[in-house]
């Protein structure tokens, strides 16, 4: 060997005893020698002499078989892979899903015959529909008049919106395999339900009190149509963004805006003015007909009173007629004139005599002398 140590001269690299790094053999580098290269091409050589063959004859049999099981192993390593914790691996066989593993270390049949696809199931996704500036995919530039729609009243609103998706985790596959473009669909899905729940409410109520129903309505019905699709996606969230009028007519908007808010103003006045004079009419109502029931419960009882004593009058005169006539007589005469001044002629006077009678008005006499009575 070239290197070898020769008695002498120390080869061709080791003239006056150098080693080949240009040093002796104990000089330099603190009384350490070189790795000796003929040393350890002699100890490979007999140690896998017999396994690649020797002696420049070529490759032996065990070697082929060596290198051919070092090809299998990394052929079948071809067959693992990792799945992260957030994903989950579908392994393909043949172009055809066979299955889904979770997260860690998987083993599938090795390529060509056996691939996988990693998807993610865990997080959340966002997409924004309508806002200036964004992108659809973070591809292509969104057209300025996306969030532009017809309500059901012949209006134009301008809707933002975002919404929030994830992959169903039970059916990974739907999402990997029955749609081309997942993002794609759902942007379309999405944009398409708006603007049929925008255009079924008027203008006045999506921008005041149908922010809530609006997001519940689209949210469902997305759901329902990639469903349908077997998407493999779940809607977790729908939220309106921005829902305005566009620019040219923010200011007349305005100005019906101000009007609406004066006449629910009124209307609010109106209201008050009707809860406090309704009670007081309907207190006034019953007031009255409580009154007019005791005129009534007063004028039949009198009427019955009044009767019972018809009855027993007339009970007396059918006992008594010419007695109850008399007194019945005298009774109303008593009461005729007994509230008035009187002057009594006597029409049965005798001969000569005065035909009036003299009469002392005692009662005038006695309200005189009441009146100036001291007190």
């Amino acid at each position: 060997m070239p290197w070898s140590n020769q008695s002498g001269g120390g080869g061709p690299w080791r003239p006056h005893g150098q080693g080949p790094w240009g040093q002796g053999p104990s000089g330099g580098n603190g009384g350490r020698q070189p790795p000796d290269f003929d040393d350890m091409l002699r100890r490979l050589q007999a140690r896998f002499g017999g396994f690649f063959g020797g002696g420049g004859e070529g490759f032996s049999g065990k070697a082929i078989l060596f290198f051919v099981l070092l090809g299998v192993l990394a052929w079948l390593a071809t067959g693992l892979y990792t799945v992260q914790p957030k994903e989950v691996g579908l392994n393909l066989v043949f172009g055809r899903y066979v299955g889904t593993v979770g997260p860690g270390l998987n083993v599938n049949w090795p390529y060509p015959i056996g691939s996988y696809i990693k998807v993610q199931v865990l997080g959340t996704n966002t997409m924004e529909i309508g806002v200036p500036g964004s992108s659809v995919a973070a591809r292509t530039p969104r057209p300025s008049d996306e969030g532009l729609m017809l309500t059901g009243d012949d209006n134009i609103v301008d809707i933002d919106f975002s919404v929030q998706w994830q992959v169903d985790p039970s059916r990974p596959d739907y999402y990997a395999f029955n749609i081309e473009d997942p993002e794609g669909t759902i942007r379309a899905v999405a944009e398409s339900v708006m603007r049929q729940v925008i255009g079924k409410r008027n203008i006045q109520a999506i921008l005041t009190t149908d922010r809530e129903p609006i997001q519940q309505e689209v949210k469902s019905s997305m759901q329902e149509i990639l469903d349908s699709y077997k998407a493999g996606v779940q809607i977790q969230i729908v939220n309106l963004l921005k829902d305005a009028p566009p620019p040219e007519v923010t200011a007349a908007f305005q100005d019906v805006q101000a009007a609406s808010i004066d006449a629910e103003t009124l209307q609010n006045q109106a209201r008050t003015y009707e809860s406090k004079v309704v009670p007081e009419a309907r207190g006034e109502a019953s007031k009255i007909t409580q009154a007019a029931e005791a005129y009534r419960a007063r004028t039949v009882a009198e009427a019955k009173g009044a009767a019972s004593r018809f009855d027993q009058v007339y009970a007396e005169f059918k006992n008594a007629p010419d007695v109850t006539r008399e007194r019945m007589y005298l009774e109303t005469m008593e009461r005729v004139f007994g509230g008035m001044d009187k002057i009594i002629l006597d029409q049965g006077t005798g001969q000569g005599g005065s035909p009036v009678l003299p009469f002392l008005p005692l009662g005038d006499l006695q309200r005189h002398s009441g009146q100036g009575a001291p007190k």
